[in-house]
């Protein structure tokens, strides 16, 4: 069964021309029930344009071809700075989109000491998992001098049990240079 799984995917993904790499090693950290953090889809029809909120949860996948001299692919415990920014990012805040029309209004509750707000492109999962896609990529990685051996292949973002949206990258996409 397993061989035959493994042969549709690989004709799947050469069919859709995008044949991939798979890398060696996968490591994955998870981290449940951040926030709670409030937001609103301001575009949205539903009830979803008025501020609500949750306790947000996200789940990293790193791949590298090489583990490093600890035999490990992604040290777990360097990941304490990336923590410590989603609690600082999500953890009793207020999420602003840039192009939200009422974004001022948003700021100055934060000007009088009434919320904390994060300013991001998108609000909602899909814009909150792609742009931590990119800052793991482009700026945590690079920080913490992982950059050539280790990448960012997943970042999950769930609002609830049942609503999660994710990112999905390889290295070979080179999207970021």
């Amino acid at each position: 069964m397993r061989k035959w799984c493994g042969i549709r995917l690989l004709a799947f993904m050469i069919f859709i021309g995008k044949e991939k790499k798979m890398s060696k090693y996968i490591s994955t950290k998870t981290y449940t029930h951040l926030g709670p953090v409030a937001y609103r889809q301001w575009r949205a029809e539903s009830h979803c344009n008025n501020i609500h909120g949750y306790a947000l949860s996200f789940h990293f996948e790193f791949e590298c071809d090489e583990l490093d001299a600890r035999n490990w692919c992604m040290d777990y415990g360097g990941l304490k700075p990336l923590k410590g920014n989603l609690e600082d990012w999500f953890d009793h805040t207020l999420l602003v989109a840039e192009d939200d029309p009422n974004k001022e209004d948003f700021m100055a509750l934060q000007d009088k000491g009434l919320a904390k707000c994060t300013l991001v492109e998108k609000t909602g999962c899909e814009g909150l998992a792609d742009w931590l896609y990119e800052y793991v990529n482009t700026i945590f990685l690079p920080s913490y001098g992982e950059q050539d051996r280790v990448w960012c292949s997943k970042v999950q973002v769930r609002e609830t049990d049942s609503n999660m949206a994710m990112r999905i990258g390889h290295r070979e996409d080179g999207e970021f240079g």
